[in-house]
């Protein structure tokens, strides 16, 4: 197959922060210093980056970093000439406050305006997102969950926070997200949303079948591939619910993730999800073959070679085409050494597929990159190699073509 042309196919997450405007409102807590790195990531994505300080804030970090890492003027100072509280909520695409301090959100949800921030808040004609952080105490607070209730039913974004380590020295709720994930969650808030109202389910990753409690057999697969789709669904508005077997991946953000084990597990947590389902994409690597007699203690090896006896694993995708009230749109990967096509049209028919995402098992596992053929009853669309990240942009782009084009039909 020849690469793909790169002009051809724009991805969706290349496109969703380009030429985009952001306004950042960082507010006076530890986690200030991260808000430096929120602003490298944005700009690097291809945003155009305002930032605006609480006098707070700057106790924590000089209004001059923001401004070497914006390249633009740090607003702190709502009487310093013009109207900057109009202007930063105005013209931008999204007000980003991070941290979100307890004080700036019972600020925001009681429409209280008494500094720059706090009034560009008031003003913004444009969406508006927090990323709180404090300590685990005042997180929980009543007080402060009454506050973001009442921001979210606003329609605020409340993104996080997170538990772990705290600046106190304790551990609990409370925690600012990362940068990298404040910044996916503007992805998700910026990004077309041609799937809006639609619910995908994804599988990913290997699955393992255990010999005993220390021993098992699994398939080759780092779940890269999978998890890149359900960023890329979630990207373009789905709900996206991810089930995953074993990896290290982190999950992406604003998706469900529900980890599994087993392929058994994996069609359990399957058929949990997809009753109410518009998509379901099969790209998890599901050992065909389970151990019928797995040992409930550690197998000595002074025992002998164990004798192992296998059973055939269910077929997941098999499975969901052939329910009833099965997903609008059933998506099936096939992994294979020879004859890539001819067995992908092959598991089409079989499985009663909608698509086959059909790629070289050699060249895809472990790696970063993938070249498949998109194939359906109608066409087979070769593409790559690409990273995965456009492989999986391509393969929502498909969709979502195939899902208007069943929606015409259907009108």
């Amino acid at each position: 197959m020849a690469r793909a042309d790169q002009d051809a196919a724009p991805a969706l997450a290349d496109m969703d922060l380009s030429g985009k405007s952001i306004t950042l409102a960082v507010t006076g807590g530890i986690a200030a210093y991260k808000a430096c790195e929120i602003v490298r990531l944005l700009t690097g994505s291809g945003a155009s980056v305002r930032v605006a300080m609480t006098q707070a804030a700057t106790r924590f970090v000089g209004a001059l970093t923001f401004e070497a890492l914006s390249g633009g003027p740090v607003y702190v100072d709502q009487f310093s000439g013009g109207m900057p509280h109009l202007a930063l909520g105005r013209g931008c695409d999204l007000l980003l406050v991070a941290p979100a301090t307890a004080d700036i959100l019972a600020k925001a949800a009681s429409g209280i305006a008494d500094d720059l921030v706090s009034s560009v808040i008031l003003a913004a004609q444009c969406p508006v997102a927090f990323a709180p952080a404090m300590n685990s105490a005042m997180w929980e607070n009543p007080a402060t969950q009454r506050n973001v209730r009442t921001l979210a039913g606003d329609g605020a974004a409340i993104l996080g926070p997170a538990s772990g380590p705290l600046a106190c020295g304790t551990s609990g709720s409370g925690r600012m997200l990362e940068p990298g994930e404040i910044v996916e969650h503007c992805r998700c808030l910026l990004s077309p949303k041609p799937l809006a109202g639609k619910k995908v389910v994804v599988t990913a990753g290997p699955t393992y079948e255990a010999i005993d409690p220390v021993r098992g057999i699994t398939n080759r697969s780092s779940g890269k591939q999978g998890y890149a789709i359900a960023r890329s669904a979630r990207l373009a508005g789905a709900d996206v619910t991810l089930i995953s077997g074993p990896t290290a991946l982190p999950c992406p953000a604003g998706v469900r993730r529900i980890p599994v084990q087993s392929a058994a597990e994996m069609l359990d947590a399957v058929l949990g999800s997809v009753k109410d389902a518009d998509i379901f994409i099969a790209v998890a690597a599901v050992a065909d073959w389970g151990i019928e007699n797995p040992c409930a203690e550690k197998i000595k090896k002074s025992s002998g070679a164990p004798e192992i006896r296998f059973r055939r694993n269910p077929d997941i995708l098999g499975t969901v085409c052939a329910l009833g009230e099965r997903p609008a749109l059933c998506v099936g990967f096939a992994a294979e050494t020879q004859d890539i096509l001819r067995y992908a049209q092959d598991k089409l028919r079989a499985k009663g597929a909608d698509m086959i995402v059909a790629n070289g098992a050699r060249s895809a596992i472990q790696s970063d990159e993938n070249e498949v053929i998109f194939v359906t009853r109608e066409s087979a669309e070769p593409f790559g190699p690409a990273a995965k990240e456009r492989v999986a942009d391509r393969l929502i782009e498909r969709i979502i073509q195939l899902t208007e084009r069943s929606q015409e039909i259907q009108a």
